[in-house]
């Protein structure tokens, strides 16, 4: 079974780069996309107890209108403790300031800062596929 991945970014040009990029690669996977944090975290208190709708990964955006990573982070670890599924979550940035990446690195919700733009190798490797599919 595919993973299901979730986008929290308000970039409609990456998240269309992106899920073209999931499409042609891992067909099978479900796609979840969100343009703030706080649509993300309502589908998650939403879902909270019906587990298969629920995203195995998250790749989080910093800066989004509404509610940005930092504060979708903040919700999410008041919440993380109702959650049964295990939710692996990347922060995903344009940023390269080192404040952010050492501030991301810090929170144990966290697994990893990724800088954009995403690429086919950085996502297999968070597949796990260890031949390389371009």
């Amino acid at each position: 079974m595919k993973p299901i991945l979730c986008f929290v970014d308000n970039d409609e040009v990456y998240l269309f780069l992106m899920r073209k990029m999931i499409e042609k690669k891992y067909k099978d996977s479900k796609m979840l996309e969100f343009y703030n944090g706080l649509e993300a975290i309502e589908f998650i208190k939403e879902n909270i107890h019906d587990t298969p709708l629920l995203p195995d990964i998250i790749f989080l955006d910093i800066n989004m209108p509404v509610m940005d990573g930092w504060e979708f982070i903040e919700s999410f670890t008041r919440i993380k403790h109702k959650i049964t599924k295990p939710i692996t979550i990347y922060m995903v940035s344009s940023s390269v300031d080192d404040a952010d990446i050492e501030r991301a690195k810090n929170i144990q919700e966290i697994s990893d800062f990724i800088c954009k733009p995403m690429t086919i190798e950085k996502v297999n490797q968070i597949f796990g596929v260890t031949e390389y599919i371009s």
